[in-house]
């Protein structure tokens, strides 16, 4: 009987916790075993679900603000990206293909149904999420992710109606053709302008002379009119994982991986080549030369760029009340070196760069700051967690 209520509660439980449940049975062996000893039972239980408001290391003093690193939930497969709804929810999406629906305060995540497959190979997988502007009244989302189709794949932008917790009326609005056998490089942030537009990033898909091809979609960023056909917006982008809108211009931001060096941050601007690769400050993984460093006539200059590469992912302005000596910063995630980097702005000017939680927590993927006005972080490893920086 024990056994046999034990499997029920496990199948209760919002993926991706049953499937690390089921494992913590697996070593186990014998479910008949567990049942003999309940309270073991209920501790691997434990284990298989989020932590949550657990402090990560000591209090940290940054130059313009002490903080403390608060752990909310754990058991996350690879996370992307996160944002949030009207009500105060989060949707957290995954790369092998999880959409959950979170709420802070404690419960654990909610999967989201019929969510499309997703080609989740190599760098390939579920990206971004955004809901539309207008979602309180359309209940309309966007994602972008890797489709594969007769064996090579390319980046797709949907969008789709949320019916509480599970998804409708799929409709794709744009593919970043043409398709490649790759399995790096594809972008896939999302952000809305003030007008309701949407703006996808895509990358070169490994193939660089694809960014400098204004009929080849790979390595660029598209502009999407709601309701209207998806225009060319930049080009020459090797792969952008970061996009924001700034607080005050309203433009969008943008930055991508370099190679050995080279990552950007740039202001996009209509029509801009951002030269990757004609110019770039990286070089080859062997050291080599790519080409010239910088830029030159008809190509957009980076506002501000990494040697060596930090690995950019994930990218928020702060204009937060909880941390006052933040405000007018730009704040990035740090795959290779494990770090949150803050940007310290004087209008379109990078004044000075703080590094952060070095080493803390892990691979820092997405940064989002909340409705309260806190800073969120999602690290990337099949076992993931989701933090929150506090004000001390």
């Amino acid at each position: 009987m024990k056994t046999r209520l034990l499997y029920l509660f496990i199948e209760r439980l919002d993926s991706p916790f049953r499937r690390h449940t089921y494992e913590l049975f697996d070593i186990v062996k014998s479910p008949t075993m567990i049942a003999r000893n309940f309270a073991t039972a209920a501790m691997l239980l434990t284990l298989a679900m989020p932590a949550f408001a657990e402090s990560v290391g000591p209090r940290v003093d940054s130059a313009a603000a002490s903080f403390r690193v608060v752990r909310l939930l754990t058991n996350l497969d690879h996370p992307w990206s996160m944002s949030w709804l009207p009500n105060g929810d989060a949707l957290i999406a995954t790369r092998p293909g999880d959409l959950l629906r979170w709420r802070p305060g404690g419960k654990p995540p909610i999967e989201i149904q019929n969510v499309p497959s997703v080609a989740a190979f190599g760098q390939g997988g579920l990206f971004d999420v955004k809901p539309a502007p207008d979602f309180a009244k359309s209940q309309r989302i966007v994602f972008a992710y890797a489709y594969l189709g007769v064996g090579e794949a390319a980046t797709r932008v949907a969008e789709a109606k949320l019916n509480g917790n599970s998804l409708s009326q799929v409709k794709v609005l744009f593919e970043a053709g043409p398709r490649s056998g790759s399995a790096v490089h594809y972008g896939g942030r999302l952000r809305f302008d003030r007008d309701g537009a949407l703006y996808a990033s895509f990358g070169d898909r490994g193939s660089r002379d694809r960014a400098q091809d204004p009929k080849d979609a790979a390595g660029t960023v598209y502009r999407i009119p709601q309701g209207g056909k998806p225009e060319l917006f930049s080009m020459g982008h090797r792969n952008p994982q970061g996009m924001a809108v700034h607080p005050t211009t309203g433009a969008i931001w943008e930055h991508e991986h370099g190679p050995r060096g080279g990552d950007e941050v740039n202001i996009l601007k209509r029509g801009g080549n951002y030269g990757w690769p004609r110019y770039t400050y990286g070089r080859e993984y062997s050291g080599g030369k790519i080409s010239d460093a910088g830029t030159g006539p008809g190509f957009e200059a980076p506002l501000y760029y990494w040697d060596p590469s930090i690995a950019p992912s994930g990218m928020a302005f702060y204009q937060g009340d909880a941390f006052p000596g933040w405000k007018n910063s730009l704040f990035v995630g740090s795959l290779k070196f494990r770090l949150l980097a803050r940007l310290e702005l004087d209008g379109d000017r990078v004044v000075q760069e703080e590094r952060l939680i070095e080493d803390m927590i892990g691979r820092i993927r997405e940064v989002s700051v909340g409705p309260d006005g806190l800073v969120y972080l999602l690290t990337d490893a099949d076992d993931s967690g989701l933090y929150r920086l506090e004000p001390l």
